[in-house]
């Protein structure tokens, strides 16, 4: 083991020879004479690595990122490896994303990042309750310790080697409408017509894997979508984003373009005898590109150049664990089984082997071990780098991107992802289901995926899979309002679940819902945009802030940003809920931006009434929330009047940021700021707003209520 100093608060421990991840951004690091691993006892056994703390009883653990179970993952077993398994039920060990970095909040304070790129077992409590273990199957590896005075400091600490977050265009913050699938250009201009037409806001629609031909990569079905340009303008023209799916498997076919190109140069993963290795998925047999050469990344990067000159200017990553349907081998094994079967008299255990090697062709383990990467010119075999690939395929459309058109700003999120892939786009929680406790999940999910470095996220709001009801579609669309990405997609034979797709009365609360949105995009956008630049989280757990012991119990209630607390409605025909309030905060019910209705309520327990048509949000002590008004796209948003709601007692301030939404050139500083103060003197509340650059604000709103639940309001003129 040899040991690294990164800075006051970071070690790097290094075991063996590791393959470099590149997950991290380090500018300096200083080999250190103690070899000392801190806080682990380390055992070695069978060529594998265990690290293991005792924990005491008030330990808490938060983390690694998109996972079951709770905020606070104390009692699971979890295993670190990409896994297309859309059922995503409480054992489940893992899901689409491999993010291996928790902390651990007792006595002893510090983060802890695996960075390995292959299978990692994290028991936190489940074989012995006192015990965290975490298991390698080699051992090759960067550990890295993170300490601070407290579990905010430290996920600060590891997001700033985690190097500049992903910022998506402007737009990209609106609502977004997606299925599996809007089959042709006639069912797409259905569907944003009906968004015009009920007046829902919107600002993109998806294409599903139907927009291919025969789903082959960076191609267009002309009979499902003749003259693709002028149909992706046409749509523009109505205020809408067109978003293709881009899968991982390039399909095995002469004279497809890719399929070519990518054999002709080599750029695809290898079988033993190094020949491209084939697999089946939505195509039928493809190779996988081997995204971890950077030739064949940055070839694979630059094909989305044949969509974006068709307009494109967003994309989702799919299927790219790589999600594996079959392969030659082990079908031909499981049909030979399914023939030496026909005239058996088979009983029950015969028969669920039989069962079983049809339903292990899906994502077999060892079809991961079948194939290889070249690196550096050695083949390493794909198990071994599992959790890069999906990580990589992004990367290679955001470098991609940067060649293709360097000052732009694309749409670009993922469903599988390994820490620091927050760096070239966000992630999307997988395919969920149409279930109440998903909506729990994915609240529980949210934070812990910002301290793995991930700002741009988002769930399939109103679930994938299954047929949702509209309280349950009302209900996630209220939480979802507060995550960056906020997509409604649904699968294929499944019930539509398009906002205007139930009654009048539940399509008109989804409208107001939506229109909510659009109306917090001005705070949303600010405070994702800060978060981003300052290397901050934009949702937090309660005890990120609050130090009392029940804040570090509350798992369903969120910070967000700077000043609001949230507490999100996930009970089937709940009309209210029980909340915590670690200070005096304002709860505000809204129906509508029009019809907000704000009380005081002091610290400590409390009973919410919260009818299906009210969202509910909590502004902080001497914080404010800043309000627009809705639109039926981002780009519509007439920004010349703010409203300010803030709960002051002593006095508070707050930044509002704003940029062109569109460029990378908020790096080089161009982006401006209305820095905004309240103090109370005597009776009087004294407003100071200096407009540092954002010529596009006017007036500013304010609706200033006291601890008492007095309402003072002021307006105030914007010069330049």
């Amino acid at each position: 083991m040899k040991t690294y100093k990164i800075d006051e608060r970071s070690r790097k421990y290094r075991f063996g020879a590791p393959i470099e991840t590149e997950s991290l951004v380090i500018n300096s690091m200083q080999k250190m004479t103690d070899n000392t691993l801190k806080y682990f006892k380390l055992n070695r056994k069978k060529n594998q690595l265990q690290f293991i703390y005792k924990m005491s009883k008030s330990d808490i653990v938060l983390g690694l990122g998109e996972n079951q179970r709770g905020m606070n993952k104390r009692g699971g077993l979890y295993e670190s490896f990409c896994s297309d398994d859309p059922v995503h039920t409480p054992d489940k060990k893992s899901l689409y994303g491999a993010h291996n970095f928790f902390i651990l909040d007792g006595a002893e304070k510090f983060g802890i990042f695996v960075d390995y790129p292959s299978k990692v077992i994290f028991d936190i409590g489940f074989s012995q309750a006192d015990e965290l273990n975490i298991t390698i199957e080699d051992e090759n590896l960067d550990l890295y310790i993170i300490e601070g005075e407290g579990p905010k400091e430290i996920v600060e600490a590891f997001l700033v080697l985690l190097g500049d977050s992903y910022v998506p265009p402007k737009w990209a913050f609106g609502y977004q409408q997606s299925r599996w699938s809007y089959p042709d250009s006639k069912e797409i201009e259905r569907i944003a017509d009906s968004f015009l037409q009920n007046k829902i806001p919107c600002d993109a629609i998806y294409l599903d894997i139907d927009y291919m031909e025969a789903y082959k990569d960076f191609t267009i079905d002309e009979k499902r979508f003749p003259e693709f340009k002028e149909f992706v303008e046409k749509i523009k023209n109505k205020g809408f984003r067109l978003i293709p799916i881009i899968d991982a498997g390039v399909k095995i076919e002469d004279d497809y373009i890719i399929y070519e190109e990518g054999k002709k140069n080599d750029f695809f993963c290898v079988d033993e005898d190094d020949t491209p290795f084939v697999a089946a998925v939505w195509p039928g047999k493809v190779h996988f590109p081997d995204f971890l050469n950077p030739e064949a990344r940055r070839w694979f990067g630059l094909k989305y150049k044949l969509l974006i000159d068709n307009g494109i200017e967003g994309f989702w990553n799919d299927m790219n664990e790589p999600a594996i349907f079959y392969t030659e081998d082990s079908l031909k094994k499981a049909i030979s089984m399914a023939k030496d079967s026909e005239d058996k008299n088979l009983d029950i255990n015969s028969y669920f082997n039989l069962k079983d090697q049809f339903s292990n062709l899906i994502n077999n383990v060892e079809d991961y071990k079948r194939f290889y990467h070249k690196i550096d010119g050695k083949k390493i075999s794909h198990y071994d780098v599992h959790n890069l690939y999906g990580h990589n395929m992004t990367r290679s459309a955001a470098e991609g991107f940067k060649e293709i058109d360097p000052n732009k700003r694309f749409l670009l999120f993922s469903r599988a992802s390994y820490i620091g892939m927050g760096r070239y786009g966000g992630i999307w929680t997988g395919d969920n289901h149409s279930w109440w406790q998903h909506i729990l999940l994915n609240i529980k999910m949210m934070p812990a995926l910002n301290m793995c470095g991930f700002l741009y996220i988002g769930a399939d709001t109103g679930g994938f899979s299954g047929d949702a009801n509209s309280q349950l579609l009302i209900r996630w669309s209220q939480f979802s309002i507060f995550t960056p990405l906020f997509r409604n997609h649904s699968a294929l034979g499944t019930r539509s679940q398009e906002p205007y797709a139930f009654d009048d009365e539940s399509t008109n609360i989804m409208k107001k819902v939506i229109e909510l949105r659009y109306s917090l995009i001005p705070y949303i956008y600010s405070e994702y945009m800060k978060a981003a630049i300052k290397k901050i989280l934009y949702f937090m757990p309660l005890s990120f802030e609050y130090k009392d012991e029940m804040s570090k119990r509350v798992e369903d209630q969120l910070l967000v940003g700077d000043s609001l607390m949230i507490t999100p409605i996930y009970e089937e025909n709940a009309i209210g809920r029980y909340v915590w309030l670690p200070e005096d905060m304002l709860l505000c019910k809204i129906k509508s931006h029009q019809d907000t209705r704000c009380h005081v309520y002091k610290k400590g327990h409390a009973y919410i009434d919260v009818e299906l048509e009210e969202t509910p949000m909590f502004i902080r002590k001497d914080k404010m929330m800043i309000l627009g008004k809705p639109a039926q796209n981002v780009e519509k948003i007439n920004l010349d009047e703010l409203k300010i709601i803030a709960f002051i007692e002593d006095g508070g301030s707050y930044t509002y940021f704003d940029d062109d939404g569109s460029t990378h050139s908020y790096k080089d500083g161009n982006y401006s700021e209305i820095l905004i103060e309240i103090k109370k003197k005597a009776e009087e509340y004294i407003v100071d707003v200096e407009n540092k650059g954002n010529y596009m604000v006017k007036k500013i709103h304010f609706e200033i209520i006291d601890i008492e639940g007095n309402v003072i309001e002021k307006t105030v003129n914007l010069t330049k």
